[in-house]
């Protein structure tokens, strides 16, 4: 994929009312410190565009990149930041919730795992929220240059099991690094950019009023 353009057009923190694009929409999800940002930045071809920090939990905010003035990635808050007090934690939880529910233009949710450990219990409850809502997330085993390559299999194999991935779910090791993985991930943007949109099931209505939320990273 040849990268012309590249604009942080939105930020959207809790109380932000979200944008209602009309172009596709490809979002990703994880747990602090995963490599999100880097993930970004690879696919954009940019060194630090998508703002990366050694302290994790610090994207609190919804942030949409628009690339080539085509489509967008949307850079969802991270969770498990054990810092962060229950009312953070909450906000943030509500926010990806907002989101999932009401995007009409997405095409793909990404969510990243850290390849070198099992997936925690936040992994395991975002993973089946997301596929509760109707989606079916693209798994990406990231930091992938941090374990030996005669471990890969064992790791992947590592994460569908800890996660309980359905039969048949999308998972590509990646490392931000050496760019293992990226040629992948924009093969499958590209094929999903092609498809016709579907509504999902998770767009299909608004969250509850009352506030509460089904996902608390």
């Amino acid at each position: 994929m040849i990268i012309r353009s590249v604009n942080l057009e939105t930020v959207c923190g809790v109380s932000s009312r979200l944008p209602e694009n009309t172009q596709p929409e490809f979002a990703f999800a994880g747990k602090s410190n995963v490599g999100k940002s880097s993930l970004i930045n690879a696919l954009i071809n940019r060194k630090s565009y998508a703002r990366t920090s050694s302290q994790p939990g610090k994207t609190q905010t919804i942030n949409y990149y628009r690339v080539n003035g085509a489509f967008y990635y949307v850079d969802l808050p991270g969770y498990g930041y054990a810092r962060a007090s229950v009312e953070v934690k909450a906000e943030w939880g509500k926010m990806v919730e907002r989101y999932l529910h009401r995007s009409r233009m997405l095409r793909c949710v990404f969510l990243l795992i850290d390849i070198r450990h099992e997936p925690s219990e936040n992994d395991r409850m975002m993973y089946e929220w997301i596929v509760s809502q109707g989606f079916s997330p693209v798994l990406i085993a990231t930091k992938a240059d941090k374990i030996k390559r005669s471990q890969l299999a064992k790791q992947l194999k590592m994460v569908r099991t800890g996660l309980g991935a359905q039969p048949g779910t999308v998972l590509i090791p990646f490392s931000a690094q050496t760019k293992q993985g990226r040629d992948e991930i924009w093969s499958l943007i590209e094929e999903r950019l092609e498809e016709k949109p579907e509504l999902s099931s998770g767009a299909a209505s608004d969250p509850p009023e009352d506030g509460s939320s089904a996902a608390t990273p």
